[in-house]
C-alpha cells in the first residue's frame, strides 16, 4: 500500500508491502527511502507536530512512539497521511545518470513512453470562475492590512459549479504556517469534517484553493513558482473536480506608483494534473532549483528537447474571473487567524444584528463553523446549514441553544 508522509519538506509518498508493518519497520523503510536515519525520526499521526519547535516539544507526541505497535492497529491504511518530525539536513539519491542516444543501448519502455511525452499548452480552460464579494474582500483585506503579503496565506473555495461556471461563495482558511517563499496547510481532518457538513446543507463543495504571493515573491520573475505548482497540483488532483480553480492574490504597482491588490485565476492544465498522478514530478525542490520551472524524474519533449526542466507557465490555463453577490454574509471572524474566537464573539455578532431575523443573523459561513463545533456533525449541522440555504425559519430548539451558547460568554 502508499501512506503518504508529511515533514518539513512537504509530502512524499511511502511504499508499503505489508499492511502488518509495525511502527519499528515503518522508520526502517523511511529510512531507504526518504534518507533520514531512525534515529532522527519522530513520527506521529498528529499534524502538530510540525509546529513543534524543541525536542522537548517534539517529545510530547509519542503516539507512535512504541517501536512493536502495528501501524493498522493505529488505522493507517492505504492513503494515509503520517507527520515526520527530524533534525539536520538529509541527503536525497539523485536520478542514476544513463548516457542518451549511446549506439546499441536497448531502450525500455518507459523510456519509449519519456520520449513521446510531449509537453504542450492547454488553450482553454474547463470553467471560468465568479466571487462573492464580501468573502473575496474578507480575504484580501486579512493579507494586505495584517499580515502585509509578508508571508503566504491560503484557503479552500467553496461554492456552486453549473455548466462550467464556478461561482465562490465562501473560503474556509485552515490550520497553516505561512513564510515568504512557502505555505505548509496543517489541514485538520475533524475541523473540515463540519466544514464539509456546513457545504452539505448549503448546497456548495469544495472547488478551488486560494493563496497569496508575499511582496518579495513579486519581484520574482514568474507567475506561479515551482513549489506553488507543485501544492496547486496536487491539490487539484487530489480534488478529481473538473472544474478546480486556483487563484493567486498579490499586489502590484499601478500607473501612479501606488499597490493595487489583484486575483489572477488558473487551472493546471489537464496534463499537468497526468504527469502528477503518474508520478512524473520531482518531489524534492532543492535550495538552488530555479523557482520559474517544475523538475520532471524523466526526461520530457518541450519545443522539441529533451529536459527535465519545464517552465511553470506551460503548466497553467488562465481563467476568466467575474463576481457575484452570494447568499452568505461575511462579518464573522475568520477561523484559524491570530485572534481568538470566543462565545463573547458570538454574543457580540448576534447582538450587532438584532434587528435582522435570526436565519439572516446566522448566516454566516465562519459563524456555522464556530457553533458547528459544538453540535452534531451528521445531523444538525448539515440541518442548521440547510435552514440557511432556504432562509427558512430557525427551529426554536437550535435558536435557543445558539443565544445561550452567547450568553455564556
Amino acid at each position: 500500500m502508499l501512506i503518504r508522509i508529511r515533514s518539513r519538506d512537504g509530502i512524499e509518498r511511502l511504499q508499503i508491502d505489508n499492511p502488518n508493518t509495525t511502527i519499528a519497520q515503518l522508520k526502517t523503510l523511511i529510512e531507504s527511502q526518504l534518507r533520514v536515519p531512525i534515529n532522527n525520526q519522530t513520527l506521529s499521526t498528529n499534524q502538530q507536530l510540525l509546529l513543534a519547535k524543541t525536542p522537548a516539544e517534539i517529545a510530547q507526541f509519542t503516539d507512535m512512539s512504541n517501536p512493536q505497535t502495528p501501524i493498522a492497529t493505529l488505522n493507517i491504511t492505504h492513503g494515509a497521511l503520517i507527520f515526520l518530525a527530524y533534525e539536520g539536513e538529509r541527503t536525497i539519491a539523485g536520478p542514476k545518470i544513463v548516457p542518451a542516444g549511446s549506439f546499441g543501448r536497448k531502450m525500455t519502455m518507459d523510456d519509449l513512453i519519456a520520449k513521446q511525452m510531449r509537453i504542450v499548452r492547454q488553450e482553454s480552460a474547463n470553467c471560468e470562475v465568479s466571487f462573492d464579494r464580501d468573502a473575496a474582500n474578507g480575504f484580501q483585506h486579512y493579507v494586505n492590512e495584517t499580515l502585509a503579503f509578508a508571508v503566504k496565506r491560503g484557503g479552500f473555495m467553496y461554492g456552486t459549479v453549473e455548466d462550467g461556471k464556478v461561482e465562490v461563495d465562501f473560503i474556509y482558511e485552515p490550520p497553516q504556517q505561512g513564510t515568504e517563499e512557502s505555505l505548509l496547510l496543517l489541514r485538520d481532518p475533524d475541523e473540515e469534517k463540519v466544514v464539509e457538513a456546513i457545504a452539505l446543507g448549503l448546497g456548495m463543495r469544495k472547488l478551488g484553493f486560494i493563496f497569496t504571493q508575499t511582496v518579495g515573491q513579486g519581484k520574482r520573475d514568474y507567475t506561479l513558482s515551482n513549489r506553488e505548482v507543485l501544492q496547486a497540483v496536487e491539490l487539484q488532483a487530489e480534488s478529481e473536480v473538473k472544474e478546480w480553480v486556483t487563484v493567486v492574490v498579490k499586489l502590484e504597482v499601478n500607473e501612479d506608483g501606488g499597490a493595487d491588490v489583484h486575483f489572477e485565476a488558473f487551472q493546471m492544465s489537464d496534463l499537468c494534473v497526468k504527469l502528477f498522478k503518474d508520478g512524473w514530478f520531482e518531489g524534492e525542490i532543492a535550495e538552488g532549483d530555479d523557482p520559474k520551472c517544475s523538475k520532471m524524474n524523466k526526461d520530457v519533449v518541450v519545443g522539441g528537447k529533451d529536459t527535465r526542466e519545464v517552465d511553470n507557465d506551460f503548466f497553467l490555463v488562465v481563467v476568466k474571473i467575474f463576481d457575484h453577490q452570494g447568499p452568505l454574509s461575511s462579518t464573522f471572524p475568520v477561523e484559524n487567524r491570530n485572534t481568538a474566537i470566543t462565545m463573547r464573539t458570538l454574543k457580540n455578532h448576534l447582538d450587532r444584528t438584532k434587528n435582522l431575523s435570526f436565519v439572516k443573523r446566522i448566516s454566516d459561513f465562519h459563524l456555522l463553523l464556530f457553533i458547528g463545533r459544538f453540535l452534531d456533525v451528521n445531523s444538525d449541522v448539515p440541518a442548521l446549514a440547510g435552514c440557511v440555504r432556504a432562509q427558512a425559519t430557525i427551529p426554536e430548539g437550535y435558536q435557543i441553544l445558539i443565544e445561550s451558547m452567547a450568553a455564556s460568554g
